[in-house]
């Protein structure tokens, strides 16, 4: 803490300053600096979303192994036992009757194998699996690239609250230094005890300024910090990106631009239907397997038999859905309205994402036209504010007069620090709308 004592005609005033309030933002802020891009990644990676990615791709590594397995053999294994309470026989009298009497219990054992010669449907059925695969993941990165838009507001926001708190501390600072010129004065009888008292009570109230803006700017790093999975913290600097040469080259290409990962989720879609289309031409086609069965029981392949015996068995198998009622075409059909519901979701999005830019577009302008004439104006009321200075030193202007001054250069600083967060922050906007990455 820094005392400065002020006299006045009944005696010395005793205040106490913050010796914050004397020193630079720069100066005040020595911890870390944060770009957007790194925070952007850095809430992609650290969203619980992110697993889904690896998540999908096992889970369909182990249905793609499922679908490969249609390929090898199958092998099944029966048993059954038997009574029923009556059997093929000769009538009562017939000649030969009682030479042919068949049990009426019957047991089998057997083992069956089954392998698929022919199926088209078995590589369909990959392909589509392969494909919703594609699908899925570009729905996840779709999702994933919403934070970035959410990681813009926040990092905008407090660096808004962080470009004020700038402008606001140089101020103090230079409140401060008139008001040491100014007790100075008061002690040498050149100065009014009033004029110490007025330019303190404005400091006393930048002061109070700058508190509201750190606590607003630490919640907006709260929010930040929650998104990002970061721990910034009040001494941590955010950096702001220099983004024109980006925007020009998107603005000249954005006609033809197509990096948002929606439109890889509609690809994807589409391919995802066309191999659906292709499996359910393929359950069309003949599927041709071979069979083989070994077993034992009573009666074996001969039912007159009435021993145990061992018996095999083998064949070809040709299965065919002939006719299915035109079912087949009228589901390829389906999927190829879906396919073109999909192109008309497309076309919406690129619609939305070019009607989403255009206030960017004129944003950008006319801020870029706005931070030309702040420069200026900036410029020309510093000027003011040291010619001020000056003859209030020299006590041919009041303390009040010298602050009216000193507000309306405070007030120039703010517009142009706002106008420069504004333009970066409308130069994100557009380019995470289009789809490309803020670096």
């Amino acid at each position: 803490m820094t005392t400065v004592r002020v006299a006045g005609p009944k005696g010395a005033v005793l205040l106490v300053i913050g010796l914050l309030v004397a020193t630079p933002a720069h100066a005040q802020r020595t911890g870390r600096a944060f770009d957007l891009a790194t925070l952007q990644q850095s809430a992609i990676d650290t969203d619980p979303r992110s697993r889904e990615l690896q998540l999908y791709a096992d889970q369909s590594a182990l249905r793609l192994r499922n679908i490969s397995i249609l390929r090898l053999p199958t092998v099944m294994l029966d048993s059954q036992a038997q009574y029923q309470s009556d059997v093929a026989h000769l009538p009562s009298g017939a000649p030969f009757s009682g030479a042919f009497k068949p049990p009426k219990d019957t047991y089998d054992a057997s083992i069956r194998i089954d392998q698929r010669l022919f199926d088209p449907t078995v590589g369909a059925q990959g392909s589509v699996e392969r494909a919703q695969l594609a699908e899925n993941q570009a729905r996840v990165r779709s999702t994933l690239f919403t934070l970035r838009q959410q990681v813009n507001d926040a990092f905008f926001s407090a660096a808004a609250l962080q470009a004020r708190a700038g402008a606001l501390t140089a101020t103090i600072t230079e409140l401060n230094a008139r008001l040491q010129e100014t007790n100075a004065r008061v002690q040498q009888g050149t100065a009014l005890p009033a004029d110490a008292a007025a330019i303190e009570a404005t400091l006393l109230q930048r002061q109070q300024d700058l508190d509201d803006l750190q606590a607003s700017r630490r919640a907006a790093l709260d929010r930040l910090n929650t998104l990002t999975g970061q721990t910034l913290s009040e001494a941590d600097t955010l950096l702001l990106p220099n983004l024109v040469d980006r925007v020009v080259d998107a603005r000249r290409s954005q006609t033809s631009l197509r990096a948002r990962p929606e439109y890889e989720q509609f690809a994807r879609t589409r391919d995802r239907l066309t191999t659906q289309q292709a499996l359910t031409a393929a359950q069309d086609r003949p599927r041709l397997s071979a069979y083989g069965r070994v077993g034992y029981g009573q009666p074996g392949l001969n039912f007159v038999a009435s021993d145990f015996e061992p018996y095999a068995l083998g064949g070809l198998r040709l299965q065919w859905n002939a006719w299915t009622w035109g079912s087949g075409p009228r589901e390829r059909a389906a999927l190829g309205i879906q396919q073109q519901i999909v192109q008309a979701d497309e076309a919406a999005f690129a619609k939305g994402v070019t009607t989403a830019i255009e206030g960017d577009e004129q944003a950008i302008d006319r801020l870029q036209r706005s931070l030309t004439v702040d420069d200026r104006i900036v410029m020309l009321r510093e000027q003011v504010d040291r010619s001020t200075q000056l003859r209030l030193q020299e006590g041919v202007v009041t303390a009040s007069e010298y602050l009216d001054r000193n507000a309306e250069l405070l007030q120039a600083r703010f517009a142009k620090a706002g106008h420069e967060v504004e333009l970066a922050q409308a130069s994100a906007h557009l380019l995470t709308t289009l789809g490309l990455e803020v670096r």
